[in-house]
C-alpha cells in the first residue's frame, strides 16, 4: 500500500510542483523584464526568444523540457526498482507523473495558475517514457522541425507535432504488437492509461493553441525573423 500511494499520489504531486517551476519567467525577470508583459505574454521559450534572443529562448526550452523529463525518468527508475515497470499499475503512475508534470507548466500554482502551453514540457515527458513515448516523440520532433521550417511558424510546427505524435503512437500497437529489436511488445491491454494520456495531452496542448489557430487561419501568425 505504502509503494502505491508513494507512485499514484505522492510522486504525481511532486511531479506538478516541478512542472509549475516558470523557467521563462525567471530568466526574463533576471535581465529586468516580465515575459508576461510581452508579446503573446506566454512564458514559454517562443516568448522568451521574442523578448532575449533565440539563445535564451532555446536555453528556457531546454529547462521546460528537463521539468517533464525528469521527474518522469525518475518515476521510471523507481518503478523498474519495484518491479512494476510492466505493469498496468507502472502504466497508470507514468501517464499521472507526465500529466502532473505538463499541467504544472500550464497551470503552475506559483503563478495563479496561468501557465505556459505545454509543448516543450510534454517533449520531455514523452522522450522519458521509453520507448512507448519515446520513438512516436521523435517522429513528432522530426514534423515539428519540417513544418516550422517550411511555413515559418512554431505555433503551427507544435500543432501538427501534436498530431504526429498521437498517430505514430497508434501505429505501435500495430508495429510493435511482437518484439522487435529491444522495443518490447505494446499491449493495449496494460498500456491503456499510457493511451489516455497520449490522446488527452495533444488535446489539452491544441486548445492551449486556440488563439493562435486563430492567427494562422487569418494568416497573421507571428513567423521566424520577422
Amino acid at each position: 500500500m505504502g509503494v502505491y500511494l508513494i507512485i499514484l499520489f505522492v510522486c504525481p504531486l511532486l511531479a506538478f510542483l516541478v512542472g509549475g517551476i516558470p523557467f521563462g519567467v525567471i530568466l526574463t525577470a533576471a535581465r529586468g523584464i516580465d515575459i508576461r508583459s510581452v508579446a503573446s505574454g506566454n512564458i514559454g521559450a517562443t516568448n522568451v526568444a521574442r523578448a532575449l534572443g533565440r539563445k535564451w529562448g532555446i536555453c528556457c526550452f531546454g529547462l521546460d523540457v528537463l521539468k517533464g523529463a525528469v521527474p518522469t525518468a525518475a518515476m521510471g527508475v523507481l518503478l523498474a526498482r519495484w518491479g512494476l515497470n510492466a505493469s498496468c499499475v507502472g502504466f497508470l503512475a507514468w501517464a499521472l507523473v507526465g500529466s502532473a508534470a505538463v499541467l504544472g507548466h500550464v497551470f503552475p500554482v506559483y503563478l495563479k495558475f496561468r501557465g505556459g502551453k505545454g509543448v516543450a514540457t510534454s517533449t520531455g515527458v514523452a522522450l522519458a517514457v521509453w520507448p512507448f513515448y519515446t520513438l512516436p516523440a521523435l517522429v513528432a520532433l522530426l514534423a515539428w522541425l519540417v513544418v516550422t521550417l517550411a511555413s515559418r511558424t512554431v505555433s503551427a510546427g507544435s500543432l501538427v507535432a501534436c498530431l504526429a505524435f498521437l498517430i505514430s503512437y497508434l501505429a505501435g500497437f500495430w508495429i510493435f504488437d511482437q518484439p522487435r529489436w529491444i522495443i518490447p511488445p505494446w499491449s493495449l491491454q496494460s498500456q491503456w492509461p499510457l493511451l489516455i494520456a497520449a490522446c488527452l495531452l495533444p488535446v489539452l496542448i491544441i486548445i492551449r493553441h486556440r488563439a493562435n489557430i486563430t492567427r494562422l487561419l487569418r494568416g497573421q501568425e507571428h513567423r521566424i525573423g520577422r
